[in-house]
């Protein structure tokens, strides 16, 4: 397994598990509501513990968690299947996040309750690498009520002098003024680590996405300059960079005919000397074991495959996909909406390798949107889904325009 960093003397795996994708018994995200009273999807316990020990088997140490991931499952269940590997505490690292996303969170009391509660969960008395959470998500002032004005920060930096947090960081969405004010105060708080948004599209044109991002060569490359080792959070752009997309295609099978599109958006991040690690959200056994291939050892890519992959970026902007990562942080829709998986059917259409017929389409949309209920026509553009997005999408716009596309193709059908 390669690695970049040593951190207490554990070695870092360049390859780092992000537990925000669980499995679960009925194969659907864990971050996912159903509609019957909003009833979460059961995480499988036993296939996590299997898997978190084939990646301790396999080399990889580093795991992320949040008390935000899985409606709240996440760190107990990860906390458990790290207790049940049969490896000691001193083998692996543990990063979770002050996630105080609510305004009910934001209390200094509320923060200590919320970071004592990850100690719990994870089954430990310190944690290694601790984040603030999304720090631009929403304005400054978000971040001022989150960490600045109820003195959460400076009581982050109290608990790393008393080593109950290891090391400190931040992780980084939005709002580029949060950013800047925490590189500012380097030598204040003197930063451990940071995570960032990271892969070969967002690399040069995350700003062209949204005018409101920062473009992760201009992040990493700040964070190089000031020595901070840098986690990778989104290397697959929430799964878009792994799926078939025959634009992506064109540019990389050539290269190398045997690897797939994961593995060369792995490769690209792996390639930067100051990536700590790059997380994986890997939901099935089966790019767990791809994974481990992948990056033991990694192969760094060669400008010309640097290459490729910015010509391969450019053809997937082209495409005009909506930049969904399936995080689902969007979910529950108040009136029941599927609004991820409207979002992704729509990018699944935009990356095929020709365009299907109106009667293809609806009968894919049919089986990929099957309830009534959750519809693009049921949308009310009451709005409460935008903010919690962490890529500032327009949903309702984009939900409206999917139904329009959809109306439109069952009057063509019908013209016939």
């Amino acid at each position: 397994m390669t690695t970049h960093y040593t951190l207490d003397g554990k070695k870092i795996s360049l390859l780092g598990y992000g537990a925000m994708r669980l499995p679960t018994v009925d194969g659907k995200h864990a971050n996912f509501w159903v509609q019957d009273g909003y009833s979460k999807s059961d995480i499988d316990q036993e296939l996590l513990n299997r898997q978190v020990k084939m990646l301790l088997d396999g080399g990889v140490t580093y795991f992320d968690t949040s008390p935000a991931y899985c409606r709240g499952e996440s760190e107990s269940a990860l906390g458990k299947a790290l207790k049940a590997s049969g490896y000691a505490r001193k083998d692996y690292i543990v990063a979770t996040k002050l996630s105080n996303f609510a305004p009910q969170q934001y209390p200094l009391a509320a923060c200590k309750k919320m970071f004592e509660d990850s100690l719990k969960f994870l089954q430990t008395d310190y944690i290694d690498n601790y984040l603030l959470h999304s720090i631009g998500n929403g304005d400054f002032k978000t971040f001022s009520r989150r960490y600045l004005e109820n003195g959460a920060l400076d009581w982050c930096v109290e608990q790393r002098a008393k080593g109950r947090i290891r090391h400190l960081g931040f992780s980084y969405h939005g709002d580029p003024k949060a950013f800047e004010w925490c590189i500012e105060r380097h030598g204040t708080y003197k930063w451990d680590f940071v995570q960032i948004q990271m892969n070969y599209v967002d690399w040069r044109h995350a700003k062209e996405v949204n005018a409101r991002n920062l473009d992760a060569k201009y992040l990493y490359e700040t964070l190089a300059k000031l020595d901070i080792p840098v986690v990778i959070m989104e290397p697959l752009l929430g799964g878009r960079l792994a799926r078939y997309n025959y634009a992506l295609a064109q540019e990389l099978t050539p290269l190398d005919p045997e690897a797939t599109l994961a593995k060369w958006a792995f490769r690209f991040c792996g390639t930067f000397p100051k990536v700590m690690t790059v997380l994986s959200g890997m939901t099935r056994t089966e790019h767990i074991e791809e994974n481990l291939v992948t990056f033991s050892p990694l192969k760094p890519c060669s400008e010309k495959e640097l290459a490729a992959l910015e010509r391969a970026a450019q053809r997937m902007l082209a495409l005009n996909t909506i930049p969904c990562n399936s995080c689902n942080y969007c979910m529950p829709c108040p009136y029941g909406l599927d609004i991820v998986s409207l979002l992704q059917f729509r990018n699944s259409v935009l990356t095929a390798k020709t365009m299907p017929s109106a009667k293809e389409v609806l009968k894919a949309y049919a089986k990929a949107v099957p309830e009534e209920l959750r519809r693009a026509d049921h949308c009310t553009g009451c709005g409460r889904c935008t903010p919690h997005c962490p890529q500032s999408i327009d949903i309702p716009r984009e939900i409206a325009a999917i139904d329009a596309w959809i109306d439109e193709l069952k009057n063509q059908e019908v013209a016939k």
